[in-house]
């Protein structure tokens, strides 16, 4: 009778297949080869891209999950190979990213032996995961798979690591793969009070000057509909985080700007000035609120939340309504009361006009010679589609290009937000370009974090993705210089680079390329790019010594807002 049994190597591969999952982000190793061998027959059922560093291969699976909604897959061997995703698992942590990453592990007679390889990548990962678990016996890898994904997905998103010895991976074992669909205790959509929405109602039909601050759990909860509802019904003026960006069409007549120390100047000075402040799938991040001792202190807060452990962390809440805001919102919008707030939206405009005078004008229309990168930004608008995704580092650009980006529909925005990682953009436009071929996925970068992370040219040119990547090159780490310019003395302490010729590096990995050093040619350069069909570098030359503006300095107040 034949022998039933696959190996265990072969139970993760069909785990995988039976999640759905697309692809595999990942790079080989001793401890995971099993699972590698076992792979090659499955080629027809899951897709495996070969990424330069495995830091490349979690960012890649962040920026899949990102666009498509699912959850990201990546798969590394021991040792160095495990540690090597513990930026990412803490970048997805922080902004709830739902990962399943597979590490392999020496065989379970090794364990603590210090063995070639070994780390106790477990014990590494752990305050960074939803959950993380070693798995030493062939029967456990399928539950262990099952769990993973519903754990990575439920609720509020975030990575799961599961470390296989590699006897687990060799040893004979039964398939049978069972879902999960629940876990005794675990309870990740809690049930909205209804007694909450009432009085969160009653709050809001009070308000004379309500506002409205939307984060990423409008999208991960698919609530973009939800909130226009509640915003169309209410009249009242809503703005976005960093992540919350694209939940909202820039185009609605209610959306007044962008929430941060970078944000817009209205948005951040009259948080001040509301006497309802309603929180929707936001965590009251420190770079949102400033000085917490001075935050919206005369406003009822109304918190919309998800993860009890938010409310009340940092901004003390009048009513809260824990639950997927996809259900809450229909509720509330159901209580309140038809409104139109005309003159408070009207206060948002008029502190619009003297922001666009002071800065935007100068960032978009500039009269210095040397170019900008707000006006880069703003030629990818004239030859972007809607849905078009923008994928940005971290730094100036990344700033600058969130500014200026017109963000039309959801998941168009892929950047670090919580962990603020250098190198995240390259490989996570990876992700998000094979999350849909379809759409146009522009990298934006600046010359500091393609550097760390400039490998993954090479993962873009084995996959011929069709990634847009726009490198802002000013020669400087721009976000430490402004700080060091703003409040160290323009003592500007190694953050000056010399750079290689990115335009050489770029052809190596066969890219089409273009380099912009004069205004006369940036917006030809950029329609060339936005309508080639494959891979293009982009490099524009731009100001040394720009800075991003508004800005609130850290420590400050929201209506410290400055500027210049």
């Amino acid at each position: 009778m034949k022998d039933s049994r696959i190996r265990g190597a072969e139970i993760v591969i069909k785990s995988l297949v039976a999640e759905n999952s697309e692809y595999i982000f990942g790079y080989p190793g001793g401890a995971i080869m099993p699972v590698y061998d076992a792979l090659y027959d499955y080629a027809d059922q899951i897709k495996h891209v070969l990424t330069r560093h495995e830091q490349g291969a979690i960012h890649a699976a962040q920026g899949y999950a990102r666009v498509s909604g699912k959850v990201g897959v990546c798969m590394a061997t021991s040792g160095p190979g495990a540690t090597n995703l513990i930026t990412g698992i803490a970048d997805a942590m922080i902004d709830s990213t739902p990962l399943v990453c597979i590490t392999g592990q020496v065989a379970s007679p090794l364990l603590g032996t210090d063995a070639f390889q070994e780390t106790d990548v477990v014990g590494f990962s752990m305050p960074g995961t939803k959950w993380n678990i070693q798995v030493r016996r062939v029967e456990d890898i399928a539950p262990a798979i099952a769990k993973g994904f519903h754990i990575a997905r439920s609720g509020r998103p975030g990575p799961v690591l599961i470390d296989i010895t590699k006897d687990a991976q060799n040893d004979l074992g039964e398939f049978n793969y069972v879902p999960c669909l629940g876990i005794r205790s675990y309870r990740p959509y809690p049930k909205v009070k209804e007694s909450q929405v009432a009085k969160a109602a009653e709050v809001i039909n009070s308000a004379k000057k309500p506002y409205v601050l939307y984060g990423q759990g409008v999208v991960i909860g698919k609530a973009e509909e939800e909130l226009k509802a509640f915003l169309d019904k209410t009249g009242i003026p809503a703005a976005c985080t960093l992540l919350g960006s694209g939940a909202l069409s820039e185009d609605h007549p209610q959306y007044v700007g962008k929430l941060g120390m970078h944000g817009n100047y209205a948005p951040n000075l009259l948080t001040n000035q509301c006497d309802v402040l309603i929180a929707i799938g936001m965590r009251f991040d420190d770079r949102v609120t400033g000085d917490l001792k001075r935050y919206a202190k005369q406003a009822k807060v109304v918190h919309l939340e998800l993860d009890n452990a938010e409310i009340d962390k940092n901004v003390k809440a009048e009513v809260a309504i824990l639950g997927n805001c996809k259900e809450s919102l229909p509720m509330l919008t159901q209580k309140v009361n038809e409104n139109s707030h005309e003159e408070w939206l009207k206060e948002f405009r008029k502190l619009e006009e003297k922001e666009k005078s002071a800065v935007v004008s100068l960032d978009l229309l500039p009269t210095k010679s040397g170019l900008t990168m707000g006006e880069v930004i703003r030629y990818i608008n004239d030859y972007k589609k809607d849905d078009a995704i923008l994928v940005t580092d971290v730094g100036q650009h990344q700033m600058i290009a969130w500014r200026y980006f017109k963000y039309k529909t959801s998941r168009t925005q892929v950047t670090s937000g919580g962990l603020g990682t250098m190198g995240f953009s390259l490989p996570a436009a990876l992700g998000a370009q094979l999350a849909d071929l379809n759409r146009q996925v522009v990298c934006v970068v600046g010359d500091g974090g393609i550097q760390m992370t400039i490998q993954e040219l090479g993962t873009i040119m084995q996959t011929q993705s069709p990634v847009k990547v726009v490198l802002l090159n000013n020669n400087f780490l721009g976000m430490v210089r402004q700080w060091q310019q703003l409040f160290f003395d323009k003592r500007y302490s190694f953050t000056e680079l010399d750079n290689p010729d990115f335009i050489k590096i770029a052809e190596a990995y066969n890219m089409k390329t273009s380099k912009v050093t004069e205004r006369d040619d940036l917006r030809d350069s950029v329609a060339e790019m936005m309508i080639h069909d494959g891979p293009y570098f982009l490099e524009v030359v731009v100001e040394k010594e720009d800075n991003v503006f508004p800005m609130i300095p850290t420590g400050c107040s929201v209506e410290e807002v400055r500027l210049s």
